[in-house]
């Protein structure tokens, strides 16, 4: 008794599709814990007793790992060591100038990873994460002018929504979070400036690497692979000429405890599970990602840092959340040559 063909092609359609729905969801889940535990752990990490690991090591750390794993990614590609050298030849090696193109946004990358652990050892991690996105206003922003982007006014609207509802976060009371579990001497006003600097270099660097991709044929692994190695060795000089004698006389890897590397490896990673979500999942949903991760965030804060929510924090928060959902929800239409419309990507597709 033979199979029909159409029985046949439709069972493996609803199999893909069910794949698809698995992965979406997995790399949305994924995404969510990532940006949620991750500022946990880095303010844990930052603000705990005992030896304190330098910053600046840990960024080389993640920038080492993350080039490791996107010259395995590019292995297993390619099918094997000898394509895999060649391809590697040709698209780097033979081509000096376009990696030089790709030192600006890695230079830029490595100081923002450095900026991130001065902000969030000055600021809880409630707080740190809905200023955070502030980067999506200055991505915007870039796009608009780097890219000659879009926005429709629903986004123009989100944005300034965004904008309120982090300066209405910053005006919560001083004495919201308790310093009896902070060994570490802090400062809101350091913390903000790093953090607000973070997301300028975060919109710049982002939406210059979007422009490097979309004017290339190189995949988004071997522009990370080119991210990884500039990385390493901005980062290594960067650390030299903040902490080399710190480094040099406690040695590289003081202070580091599995905690610290679970840290780091969940910076390495980061980039990887957006790439998923971009590919299995939409903006919109990314939004919710976003915003669950910051509801995660301030919750776990309460129980873990003693954070106590005030009335400016849960409307600011508030509005920071609203704002991701409609700057995702309400994305413009761009028209081609030849009249049709089709959806204009976001500003936040491509990242680190």
């Amino acid at each position: 008794m033979t199979s029909d063909p159409g029985e046949k092609s439709g069972d493996q359609a609803m199999l893909k599709t069910g794949t698809n729905k698995v992965l979406k969801y997995f790399s949305l889940a994924s995404l969510t814990l990532q940006n949620a535990i991750l500022i946990l752990v880095m303010r844990y990490v930052r603000t705990r007793p005992g030896d304190m690991f330098t910053s600046s090591t840990a960024v080389v750390m993640s920038e080492t790992i993350k080039f490791i794993v996107c010259m395995l990614l590019i292995l297993i590609e390619e099918g094997g060591v000898v394509p895999w050298l060649k391809h590697l030849r040709d698209n780097i090696i033979r081509q000096p100038m376009d990696c030089l193109k790709i030192s600006v946004p890695s230079v830029v990358y490595v100081l923002q990873n450095n900026l991130l652990y001065i902000a969030v050892s000055n600021l809880d991690a409630a707080t740190f994460q809905v200023t955070y996105q502030l980067k999506l206003l200055t991505t915007a922003l870039f796009s608009v002018i780097m890219l000659r982007k879009q926005l429709s006014k629903v986004q123009w609207f989100a944005l300034f929504l965004l904008f309120l509802g982090v300066a209405i976060v910053q005006l919560q009371p001083a004495d919201s979070v308790k310093v009896n579990k902070v060994v570490t001497e802090q400062s809101p006003i350091v913390g903000l400036a790093a953090v607000s600097v973070s997301c300028l270099m975060s919109g710049f660097a982002g939406v210059y690497f979007e422009k490097i991709l979309k004017g290339t044929q190189q995949s988004l692994w071997l522009r990370n692979v080119q991210l990884g190695f500039l990385g390493m060795v901005f980062g290594l000089i960067t650390m030299e000429l903040n902490d080399g004698p710190k480094v040099h006389g406690r040695g590289y890897f003081f202070g580091y405890t599995p905690t610290v590397w679970f840290v780091i490896c969940l910076q390495s990673f980061g980039g990887l599970m957006v790439a998923m979500v971009v590919k299995y999942a939409d903006n919109i949903l990314k939004g919710f990602a976003t915003s669950a991760a910051i509801v995660i965030s301030c919750v776990a804060s309460i129980y873990f840092f003693d954070f106590q929510l005030s009335v400016q924090f849960m409307f600011g928060a508030g509005g920071v959340m609203v704002s991701i959902y409609l700057y995702s929800r309400f994305i413009p239409a761009a028209k081609t040559s030849n009249g049709e419309t089709n959806p204009v990507i976001s500003v936040n597709s491509s990242k680190k």
